[in-house]
């Protein structure tokens, strides 16, 4: 912990003594004393430092994991997480986002590969249950790191796309440049917790939240393009909604 920064505690507050840590290492993170990426001393070291157990110390520290502000990492230790992603709304890929926005995006392709398609989705696609579609499987990464894993599903032959592309550049770069003019998407966003393995894939906990994203993409003749299915660490990732009135 940096050396300027001071936690006063009121031992004979109501307050529980951990979450007075957690609450004024909580502000100065927002007052840019521990800016992202810096790191917290030991549990061992801040416990002797306040004269507080070190129970109480993690009990705080897993506070403060839980809510996003900071990150355990192995070998490493505990840090303030590098600054949430904030995007628009928008027709545009979260590679294109991420790049405009300096995040320094990078993508890991983890499948590729023509699959036989569930009903559900062959309907959307507006192909024929039981035949094949591209899948592709990402994880997205934001600043070094992991911030989403990304499904979608096209149909065969739209482009042609290798896994080099997609570590390089955007899936709707990639698509556009095919000559797919897409137009419009329907999308649809909500929470859930995470599963086992999308927690070890973004560096959480099991049940971590994470936001959710289900968006079909239709070209200029209405046709539907792409439809795809996406998990965002809530922790480091938000979105932003401009609202009109008519």
């Amino acid at each position: 912990m940096t050396a300027n920064l001071a936690i006063d505690l009121d031992r004979s507050s109501p307050v529980p003594l951990y979450f007075q840590v957690a609450e004024q290492i909580a502000e100065a993170i927002r007052r840019g004393d521990l800016p992202p990426g810096s790191r917290l001393d030991n549990e061992i070291l801040l416990a002797d430092k306040l004269g507080l157990s070190r129970p109480t110390i993690r009990q705080a520290i897993q506070y403060l994991v839980d809510k996003g502000l900071l990150v355990r990492k192995r070998g490493v230790g505990t840090q303030v997480v590098h600054g949430q992603v904030k995007r628009s709304v928008e027709l545009t890929s979260l590679y294109d986002d991420l790049r405009r926005s300096g995040q320094e995006p990078a993508t890991q392709v983890l499948a590729l590969e023509p699959r036989l398609v569930e009903e559900d989705i062959a309907a959307i696609l507006g192909v024929e249950a039981g035949s094949d579609v591209l899948y592709l499987e990402r994880l997205r990464f934001a600043a070094g790191e992991p911030l989403a894993v990304l499904h979608n599903w096209l149909p065969l032959n739209l482009a042609a796309l290798t896994a080099t592309d997609l570590e390089t550049r955007g899936l709707y770069e990639l698509l556009r440049a095919s000559g797919v003019r897409m137009r419009v998407a329907n999308q649809r966003i909500g929470a859930r917790a995470a599963t086992q393995a999308e927690a070890r894939l973004l560096d959480e906990r099991r049940g971590a939240p994470l936001l959710t994203m289900i968006r079909t993409t239709y070209d200029d003749q209405g046709r539907a393009v792409e439809h795809g299915s996406h998990v965002y660490r809530a922790s480091h990732y938000s979105l932003e909604v401009t609202l009109i009135e008519r």
